[in-house]
């Protein structure tokens, strides 16, 4: 015979009332019940295990040591119990629902396709919205709370919290018509002779741009601004000036005629990051979803934390 199987629960739990209060007529009152019906409880409960639970004297009721014992084991049976409703009940929130995220548009294409794929297929049931901003939109959407999270550039923004995923080099995209094209490598000085196409101004890319220049103390001669980094490389492949792209955006638009150089004196990394709001607590999807993303993206890219990076 299993002893278990022929306890009933409602034992158990008059048996954990009566050792937290430490009384049965206290325990009485927490459970509503009288304390003759609490004592028959017990009773059969240490008729049924063979042991005394408890020791009782006119004024106190305390645990003996097979019920100290069998307290503890409720307490971890307890926890274990709550603990497996916890995740079954997440699991089935994983199944259903909606999420939606921000991403900086080369991440969004280069980098979250297969991920997505992956999870969809996963979760069918679950929709996915994804908004396609520039850094400036996307930390006021993350702000807004109208996205559970985003991946955009690093930053220094105290009212979110960034991990970093990937850590990229930044290139110039140069036309063969304004330096040597058996180069490998340009300074910043370099290219600031020359033409150079900027991004709209909202952009972290621009703002690291518009640092490094400040900081080498040159200026270039003509900027010419453009809202698309398709179109900044388009045009630097035409000849009508000189791109600073980081290395995932070229991989994804590989140049024909404009050659890619590495940016030196200073040599800029850039990192992206996945940005959540501070003290916001994901769903369990999101939660599931930038885990994954956090993971697939820093093993495609072989990401290391040591690796140092410009915060824009």
């Amino acid at each position: 015979m299993d002893i278990i199987n022929d306890i009933n629960l409602r034992l158990l739990q008059t048996f954990l009332v009566v050792a937290s209060e430490g009384s049965f007529r206290m325990a009485g009152e927490k459970l509503s019940r009288a304390h003759s019906a609490i004592s028959i409880q017990i009773r059969q409960l240490e008729e049924q295990l063979q042991v005394k639970l408890f020791e009782r004297t006119t004024r106190s009721v305390k645990l003996t040591e097979e019920g100290a014992k069998l307290q503890e084991s409720l307490r971890k049976a307890h926890f274990e119990i709550q603990h497996g409703l916890r995740e079954i009940r997440e699991a089935a929130d994983l199944k259903r629902g909606q999420l939606s995220l921000a991403s900086s548009s080369h991440v969004a294409s280069v980098h979250l396709p297969s991920i997505l794929t992956e999870f969809v297929s996963q979760f069918p049931e679950v929709a996915v919205t994804i908004r396609e901003l520039t850094s400036t939109d996307l930390y006021a959407a993350l702000r807004m709370q109208e996205v559970d999270f985003a991946i955009g550039p690093h930053g220094t923004d105290q009212a979110f919290e960034f991990i970093p995923i990937l850590v990229e080099p930044l290139h110039a995209v140069v036309h063969p018509r304004f330096l040597n094209p058996s180069k490998d490598t340009v300074t910043w000085r370099e290219i600031a002779g020359f033409p150079i196409l900027l991004p709209a101004p909202q952009t972290a890319m621009r703002r690291i741009v518009d640092k490094v220049l400040n900081d080498v103390e040159v200026e270039s001669p003509n900027r010419y601004q453009f809202i698309h980094a398709e179109t900044i490389i388009a045009m630097a492949e035409a000849g009508l000036g000189i791109a600073v792209q980081p290395g995932t955006r070229l991989a994804k638009h590989p140049t024909t005629t404009a050659r890619v150089m590495t940016l030196t004196d200073p040599h800029i990394r850039r990192a992206m990051s996945l940005i959540r709001l501070k003290n916001r607590v994901l769903s369990p999807t999101a939660r599931y979803l930038a885990d994954k993303i956090v993971a697939e993206v820093r093993r495609v890219t072989g990401y290391s934390p040591e690796e140092d990076f410009i915060v824009s």
